[in-house]
């Protein structure tokens, strides 16, 4: 098997290009897939025009599909600053290095009355919440190396996480503390297995997404020229088999013209 190598920070590392660990979630149009707001699942169907069909079960010469899919909704993506702003920010223009130094980190969200941190809007009964003491106390003997992206695992980690119906009440979330803890870290890139970094229906504040991009709440202007270049990937799922750690992470998105894409983190372990 080949091995490739990289350099971080100074230090040499090899990795197996061959042998990469995949924590999206595979889309399966028709098929099982998780998915948030209720929003229509993710679909494909033959393409037809006049006698063409594409589809060979049905007598096609060969398949030709087409999709519909919510990327914010539908399933593993990635988004940019784009995704509160007035103007039209792409997630391709903001993502320029896709080869990231990372830390995997797992934690255990708990019950907002067991948390003494602030959430905006404020936080419900039955809120699960993923604080910046417990984020803290996971990321207190990371590499600060391999911080340029963040991988966060929340557990229980169940791998119905790969085809669960978010609704009420909403999956875990982080307190604005955690979220200013992962700014003041320097994270760039952060990755989570939850489908938004804030609680589902927040009346529309998005305050972790504010204080990421460092955007004022309940502002929407960014200076085209002058923005984050910062993204969030969401509805990840993370194996239970994948051991925390360091990893190379490669972030892979396609090339769409759009604040948010759909995408396929990879992780590959690294020895030095």
């Amino acid at each position: 098997m080949k091995e490739f190598s990289v350099k971080i920070n100074g230090r040499q590392y090899s990795f197996e290009p061959a042998a990469p660990l995949d924590i999206s979630v595979p889309m399966q149009f028709n098929g099982p897939q998780p998915n948030t707001y209720g929003v229509a699942a993710a679909s494909a169907k033959a393409y037809e025009a006049g006698s063409f069909v594409g589809d060979t079960r049905r007598g096609g010469s060969c398949n030709f599909e087409e999709y519909r899919l919510v990327p914010h909704c539908n399933g593993t993506h990635t988004e940019c600053v784009g995704h509160l702003a007035l103007e039209r920010l792409h997630v391709t223009s903001v993502l320029r290095q896709n080869l990231l130094a990372a830390t995997l980190l797992t934690i255990a969200p708990q019950p907002h009355s067991e948390v003494h941190e602030s959430c905006a809007p404020k936080a419900k009964n039955g809120d699960i919440l993923m604080s910046r003491a417990a984020l803290a106390e996971a990321i207190a003997g990371a590499d600060r190396n391999f911080l340029e992206a963040l991988i966060v695992r929340t557990s229980p980690n169940d791998a119905a996480k790969k085809e669960r119906s978010y609704a009420e009440p909403p999956p875990p979330y982080f307190t604005t503390a955690a979220m200013a803890l992962i700014c003041e870290l320097g994270v760039q890139h952060l990755l989570v297995d939850v489908p938004s970094v804030d609680r589902t229906l927040d009346d529309g504040k998005m305050t972790t997404h504010h204080l990421f991009w460092n955007v004022p709440q309940g502002s929407n202007q960014v200076e085209a020229g002058d923005h984050s270049m910062k993204t969030i990937t969401e509805m990840i799922f993370v194996a239970d088999s994948i051991a925390d750690g360091f990893y190379l992470l490669d972030l892979q998105i396609p090339s769409f013209v759009a604040d948010a894409a759909p995408s396929r983190p990879l992780l590959y372990e690294l020895y030095p």
